[in-house]
């Protein structure tokens, strides 16, 4: 009899996991195209930031070139955007990630005029916890802001580093393996940029304006 009671109750638990499990997985689906739709919004949304009208009369989406530098941009393919005013090159953002957050990637947006200075940093998307790591948010602290301005003068500047390591850059209190993946991502982006602006700007257009086609979660 408890044999039989158990077998029975082991059933019931089986059913409701794989009840449990189907549904997950219908939620997972029916919510995918409205969470990469207000992705594709936030992007829009920090480029037009951090690059601004005034700053461009082309059409960003369409002047843009994706890079396969899994190297030094964190996944195997990721765009630039170019501004230009009337032809002559003004600014340009590119997609980057940071591979090595203490929670997973984090997504980010680096924007640099044409003489490798930064105009700005924003992240897109991230998983690093709440009240420590996601202080790189700049709606939740404005150490993000602090890379305005700011250039590199080598490829192993030692300034560009978190404090703790001897840089300029601040960590958090109980959270410096987030400011230091952000750090390290922004500056290989920043001198690779730096280094290949000319060919950054000159590389033919390829993105066919569409951020749909390369704004999918490869994490």
């Amino acid at each position: 009899m408890m044999l039989k009671t158990m077998q029975k109750n082991g059933v019931i638990l089986g059913t409701f996991a794989v009840l449990a499990t189907t549904l997950i997985i219908i939620a997972q689906l029916l919510t995918a195209d409205r969470i990469e739709a207000q992705q594709r919004q936030e992007l829009m949304r920090t480029l037009n930031t951090l690059i601004p009208a005034t700053l461009h009369d082309n059409d960003l989406y369409s002047d843009c070139v994706l890079l396969q530098r899994p190297d030094i941009l964190g996944l195997a393919e990721q765009p630039v955007y170019r501004a230009r005013i009337e032809g002559v090159p003004s600014a340009l953002a590119i997609r980057t990630t940071a591979p090595d957050g203490y929670s997973g990637q984090i997504h980010m947006l680096v924007a640099l005029t044409p003489q490798g200075v930064v105009k700005g940093v924003r992240v897109l998307q991230h998983r690093e916890t709440p009240g420590l790591g996601d202080k790189i948010e700049v709606e939740r602290h404005p150490w993000i802001l602090s890379f305005d301005g700011q250039r590199m003068r080598s490829e192993n500047d030692a300034r560009w580093t978190v404090r703790r390591d001897g840089g300029m850059f601040d960590q958090f209190t109980g959270a410096t393996i987030t400011p230091r993946a952000v750090v390290n991502a922004v500056a290989r982006t920043t001198w690779f940029a730096q280094s290949e602006m000319d060919a950054l700007f000159s590389a033919p257009s390829n993105c066919l304006g569409d951020p749909e086609q390369w704004f999918e979660d490869q994490s």
